[in-house]
This record gives C-alpha cells, structure tokens and sequence, in this order.
C-alpha cells in the first residue's frame, strides 16, 4: 500500500484472527455443551473470588444440578476446564 510519498512503504495490519478470542471461544463451547444437555452459565455480577480464574459453571438442563464448577467457589471453571470436561463425554 502507498503512503502519500512515493519513496515510502507502510505494510498492511495482519489478519487478525478472532477464533481465538473469548468470545469466540465461548460461543464454541456452549454450542458443544448443549448437544449434550448442558448448559453454560455466568455470573451476573463480578465476585472477587474469581479474579483472573475461572468465571463459569455447567448445569446438566434436565436436572438443573451443576456439573462442573462449583467448588472451591461458585463459577470456579474456565472455559479451558468445560472444555476439556466436554471432550471427554
């Protein structure tokens, strides 16, 4: 790409790749928990206790008991560790 002076160059940004963001990885996951009858759930407010760590619990939907996450604290899980949990059904 041109700049406005002939002599110089500027490079066009990388792609960035958003497979990998949160959000995207999120929307992943929920899709896999729900072909197996679990659901996803987040916290409504920040808690301190989460801070950096975790964020997340997986609730079987026709039992409602939470499957994953809940200890130490409620939503203890990251999404690496749903993940995980989900590849091995």
């Amino acid at each position: 790409m041109l700049c406005c002076w002939p002599n110089e160059r500027h490079e066009r940004p990388s792609v960035v790749s958003y497979k990998d963001s949160t959000p995207s990885v999120e929307r992943r996951v929920r899709r896999i928990a729900v072909r197996h009858g679990l659901h996803i759930l987040k916290p409504q407010k920040p808690d301190p206790r989460m801070a950096g760590r975790g964020g997340y619990m997986l609730r079987d939907v026709e039992t409602a008991k939470i499957v994953l996450g809940d200890q130490p604290h409620p939503f203890a899980a990251g999404l690496e560790e749903i993940e995980a949990y989900l590849e091995k059904l």
